[in-house]
């Protein structure tokens, strides 16, 4: 019987199977890549409709329309359910509803009750990535080298994660959010000045610039766009720049907030204020790009040791390598003397 040879291996691993798994991650990807091409969306039509659902909250809440409100009343029938759910079982606090509630709209999610959905969405995927779990570390017999220490400690992981994951999720896209928001600001602050100086009322700044930045930066311009429909129907205009600071996690829209309801109290000039406060928001992000390019040496510094040198020194030294090697090949060999 003729036993087949083995593959290549390195550092363990047979390279023809990593090089079969990595070839089908690259194409998958580059299927995901065709096809996210192929199917463009228009990024406004959804914010578009997330602010005419807001604009109609606040007729429901101003006029008091009964059909929208009937309307409201329906898409919260089943988060009203869920709600009684989880209220049977004790599993609900005011503060963390509080809590996930103004993480949803720090995600950009308009629906206050889907905080409820946040909170049964834990157990629920506990569940789900437990019982994974079991399957893999108890019921199969995928590794059968681990011990029984190191299957508790797995399924442990696995369930802790699985708890998490709604609110690692969650938690995400607040990140990506702010992060983009704190990128337009600076120039959000230039086209207000520029619109305070021509002598637009502050709604009309703020619809203004969230029409400006439509494109450019969509999470800034909906959360300008949500003020300036506020700006206009709520009987306090304090509270329009109260909710922006409640819907953005980030300290300078904070300032911007405090600085519009100074300016609202006491009638100080707002172009100059805001003008300030660009310049302030635009020297942060430059310390902050200069802060990253100081740490990048310091970053660079494994993957030259582990990838680049060793190639370095293979290309540099291989061809000495090889002729050092034939030389004393040829000087042992008693056919060349």
């Amino acid at each position: 019987m003729v036993n087949n040879p083995a593959g290549p291996t390195l550092l363990g691993f047979d390279v023809i199977f990593v090089g079969t798994v990595l070839a089908g991650v690259a194409a998958l990807a580059m299927m995901m890549a065709v096809y996210a091409a192929v199917t463009v969306r228009d990024p406004m039509a959804k914010r578009v409709k997330s602010l005419n659902a807001r604009r109609e909250d606040l007729k429901a809440g101003l006029m008091g329309t009964v059909n929208v409100r009937r309307s409201i009343r329906r898409k919260t029938d089943v988060t009203n359910k869920i709600r009684d759910v989880l209220g049977s079982l004790k599993m609900l606090q005011d503060s963390q509803i509080k809590d996930i509630e103004q993480k949803l709209m720090q995600a950009g999610i308009r629906r206050k009750e889907l905080a409820y959905v946040v909170v049964a969405a834990r157990p629920i995927m506990m569940i789900v990535f437990g019982l994974a779990g079991a399957m893999v570390c108890y019921w199969s017999n995928m590794f059968p080298e681990w011990g029984s220490l190191r299957r508790f400690m797995t399924f442990a992981g696995i369930l802790i994660f699985g708890y998490k994951a709604p609110d690692i999720y969650l938690k995400n896209i607040i990140t990506k959010r702010t992060d983009a928001i704190r990128k337009g600001l600076p120039d959000a602050l230039d086209l207000l000045v520029i619109c305070a100086e021509a002598g637009l009322t502050v709604d009309s700044a703020f619809g203004r610039v969230a029409k400006e930045l439509g494109r450019a930066y969509p999470e800034l311009s909906d959360e300008f766009a949500l003020t300036s429909i506020e700006l206009s129907f709520l009987s306090e205009r304090k509270m329009a720049f109260d909710n922006l600071a409640y819907r953005v996690n980030l300290e300078a829209v904070k300032g911007v907030t405090t600085t519009m309801v100074q300016t609202e109290r006491y009638g100080t000039p707002l172009s100059s204020a805001l003008r300030v406060l660009s310049a302030e928001f635009r020297n942060e992000r430059m310390m902050r790009a200069e802060e990253k390019a100081a740490r990048l040496p310091a970053i660079m510094t494994v993957p030259l040791i582990m990838f680049i040198l060793p190639v370095l020194f293979v290309v540099i030294l291989g061809p000495a390598a090889c002729s050092i090697s034939d030389a004393l090949m040829g000087g042992n060999n008693p056919a060349t003397k």
